[in-house]
């Protein structure tokens, strides 16, 4: 490790994988939930389940992409962290309002949340994704606006370069666009209108920026490549990403009562949206394929080409798979939504912290890179959460082709209970794999606690 204040790094990473064993286990029983309707209830209802599941996601990844900011920064700018006591301190506010408000979806019926955090003052809540209390937001906000100060004063005070650029570019993009949370219209569809603006915004748009700049760091790290051939890839990723990105989003407003001109924008410019992550997955293995060195972690080499070809398949093919309007038509909303949803996720934004916390972990601990055992332990936990990650995409794939034909298609629509009934099959196995995805979890985890004589020490 360079910088001492790197290791700040490392406090948020424990917490992102915790937060991601939370997210994983309320997947799991919401699994469970979909072919056993009562199970757990009263206690954790399904909508409480489905909240604290996608918030937990949201939470852990932020943590996640703050380490990596931390980790890489100092490295990046050649110099230490502007203000490490307040990386510190932002971090435990962070995790106390993150920690509350997950126990006051468990503990407190929703709508008695709202009242105690006074959310009839400046009204936010009851919108997916962006569930938490006003109270939760502004909490977000003060936390993201340190954390920006910090990185970005270590960044003007130290050397620049296109990394950290594309990473404040992402970082502050995904701030302000946070700031849309805060507006609730009364008008259903000026409200969907802009809701959109935060998920679609974060996660096809700025959030491909953060990810962009976290793998060609570790991809300048572990295969010595020049900077210059990596950024000019970085570039153009960024540039495609952008270009289909911000106007892809139309194809949210296909439905809901948004101008028919968004029909057309959102076809064309969504359907582009798989080429930066085509392009990512050249750039990674042309990148490793031209390595001037064998970096002995393995795994983080691993963990970076798997982010680059499951990001391709998960956002990009079966993004791209249901994003025209005369598709959407008749898949919008169902499983075929939540098959992409998960593998997208996986693929561009869990797999690239797990990379860099696979790079930096060892040597935050005072080692190039974990020894033999651990890293194949480590290999271990990739190849069971990936594959299992693909079953569950294949199955909800399949649970959301019968549910479109059975439901909206067929010349006898089903109704929507007999139609989850015929379709109980494929969520019986989603909820296997699901729990192999669980186990590959538990082994990653493992893998750092793994003792060798045979660890390559810094």
């Amino acid at each position: 490790m360079k910088y001492q204040s790197q290791s700040v790094a490392k406090l948020y990473f424990i917490a992102a994988i915790g937060l991601f064993v939370g997210q994983i286990l309320f997947g799991v029983i919401m699994g469970l939930q979909y072919v056993i309707g009562d199970f757990l209830f009263p206690y954790i209802p399904f909508n409480v389940a489905r909240m604290v599941h996608t918030n937990l996601l949201i939470v852990w990844l932020l943590f996640g992409f703050m380490g990596a900011s931390y980790y890489l920064v100092p490295e990046e700018a050649e110099r230490e962290l502007y203000a490490p006591w307040l990386a510190k301190l932002l971090f435990w506010i962070f995790l106390f309002a993150g920690a509350a408000t997950i126990l006051g979806y468990l503990l407190v019926p929703y709508a008695e949340l709202a009242k105690l955090t006074m959310n009839d003052l400046l009204p936010t809540m009851g919108r997916e994704f962006l569930e938490q209390p006003t109270i939760t937001k502004i909490g977000i906000v003060i936390v993201v606006l340190g954390f920006l100060f910090n990185v970005g004063m270590t960044v003007l005070t130290g050397r620049k370069t296109v990394v950290t650029i594309v990473l404040l570019t992402g970082l502050t993009g995904l701030a302000v666009f946070f700031l849309f949370a805060f507006y609730n219209p009364v008008n259903i569809v000026l409200d969907k209108y802009f809701w959109w603006w935060v998920v679609h915004l974060w996660v096809e748009g700025v959030w491909e920026l953060i990810m962009g700049a976290i793998l060609a760091f570790v991809l300048i790290k572990i295969t010595g490549v020049d900077r210059e051939v990596i950024e000019k890839w970085l570039y153009i990723i960024i540039a495609l990403t952008l270009i289909s990105g911000i106007i892809g989003t139309g194809h949210h407003y296909f439905w809901i009562g948004a101008p028919s001109y968004w029909q057309w924008f959102g076809s064309i410019f969504s359907a582009l949206e798989p080429i930066p992550f085509f392009v990512m997955t050249l750039f990674a293995f042309n990148v490793v394929n031209k390595r001037r060195r064998e970096h002995p972690n393995k795994v983080a080499t691993l963990w970076a080409l798997g982010t680059a070809v499951m990001a391709f398949l998960g956002a990009g093919v079966w993004g791209f798979l249901h994003t025209l309007a005369p598709v959407n038509y008749y898949t919008h909303g169902t499983q075929i939504t939540a098959a992409h949803g998960h593998m997208a996720f996986y693929g561009a934004y869990v797999m690239i912290v797990l990379t860099i916390i696979s790079y930096s972990m060892p040597i935050m601990r005072g080692r190039v890179a974990n020894g033999p055992k651990a890293q194949v332990l480590e290999m271990w936990s990739f190849w069971l959460m990936t594959v299992s990650m693909v079953f569950i995409t294949l199955f909800l794939t399949g649970a959301g082709i019968l549910q479109v034909y059975l439901q909206r298609y067929s010349d006898t629509p089903l109704g929507f209970m007999v139609v989850q009934e015929k379709i109980e099959l494929f969520y019986w196995m989603r909820e296997i794999a699901g729990v192999i995805f669980l186990i590959g979890l538990i082994v990653y985890i493992m893998s750092f606690f793994v003792k060798h004589d045979d660890e390559v020490t810094a």
